[in-house]
Formats: C-alpha cells, structure tokens, sequence
C-alpha cells in the first residue's frame, strides 16, 4: 500500500507589514526630495530595491494566501516603483529622455488605478481608505506638476499623507500581531 502524504504546508506571515512599510517609507522619502529637503538619486535608489521588489514579494505572499487585493496592490505599486527608478536612472545615464508630458500621463493611469483601489478600501478599514484616497490625490496633483501647474512641494507635502498612513499601517501589523491583540487600531468599517 502506498503512502499519501499529508504534509501540511507551511503559512505564510502577513505580508502586509513589508509591503505597507516599503510603500510607505519610500513614499516620504521621495517626497522629502519633492519639498526639497533632500537632492539627489537616493529616493529612487531605495525605491528600485525596498520599494519595488520588496513589494513585488509581499505581493506574491498576498497572492499564494488568496488575497487578490494584496496581491494587485502590492505588485502593481512595486512595479511602479521599479520603472519609476529605471526611467530616471535610464535618463541619468542618457539612454533616455523623459518628457513632463509623458510623465503627467503615466500618473494620470496611476491616478486612475489607484482610484478603482480605492472603493475596494471601503471594504476593509479606515487606514486603508486613508491610504488609498490620499495616494489617488498624489498621483494627480503629480499629473499636474508634470503638467506644468503646480509646484513639487505642494505635491511632496500631500505625499507625505499617504506615505506616514502607510508606515503607520506596518507598524500597526507588526506590533499588534507581535501583541496578539490590536495596540495600533486600523478603524474597522462597521459591515
């Protein structure tokens, strides 16, 4: 008689801590260069690396768990953070040249994106709603800085909403996880 294995697979954490927190810590730190407070390339860098493929990972883990909006979420926002880094270092060493115009439409799709993500958000929690409404008003106000109507620091001081509610969010998974009870409420929508 053969033997059936029932080897039970192992679970995956939530991976909603790392993809919060590098989606979150990423965005303040780009948007600290949009206020002007930083020069530079490091934003991207760290963006390319912890934004992008940590992301991309904690995507994956959502998707092997069944959770088809982490999945989209954390994937997508990766990506995004990948060939935001790759276009401008593909600028700085003269591959390419990036054109405002074709830089306010790419947010406006990611304004897009970000908008239909965000009625999923008011299935969920408050925290998720924070950081979704708040990402779709950054990827327009970024539209129409491209667009030549309105100043990085405006942009870079709203980007920081988005950003702090998401790293808030990772810190909220971690701890409250770590506690087994909620320290660090995300607002339960009532259902």
């Amino acid at each position: 008689m053969s033997q059936i294995s029932t080897k039970e697979e192992p679970q995956w954490g939530n991976p909603g801590a790392l993809g919060l927190a590098a989606f979150g810590l990423n965005t303040i730190l780009l948007q600290v260069h949009n206020i002007g407070l930083i020069d530079g390339s490091l934003p991207l860098i760290f963006g390319f690396v912890w934004g992008g493929i940590a992301q991309i990972i904690a995507g994956t883990i959502c998707g092997k768990r069944g959770d088809t909006f982490g999945l989209t979420a954390f994937t997508s926002y990766g990506v995004f953070w990948l060939g935001l880094s790759l276009s401008f270092l593909l600028q700085w060493t003269g591959v390419v040249k990036l054109d405002n115009s074709g830089l306010a439409w790419m947010f406006v799709m990611w304004g897009i994106f970000t908008g239909f993500m965000t009625i999923a958000t008011f299935k969920m929690d408050y925290l998720h709603v924070i950081i979704f409404s708040t990402l779709t008003i950054l990827f327009f106000l970024l539209a129409a800085h491209f667009f030549g109507g309105l100043s990085a620091k405006v942009v870079g001081w709203e980007g920081l909403l988005p950003g702090a509610a998401a790293t808030y969010g990772a810190a909220a998974v971690v701890i409250n996880n770590k506690f087994g009870r909620e320290v660090l409420p995300l607002g339960k929508i009532q259902k």
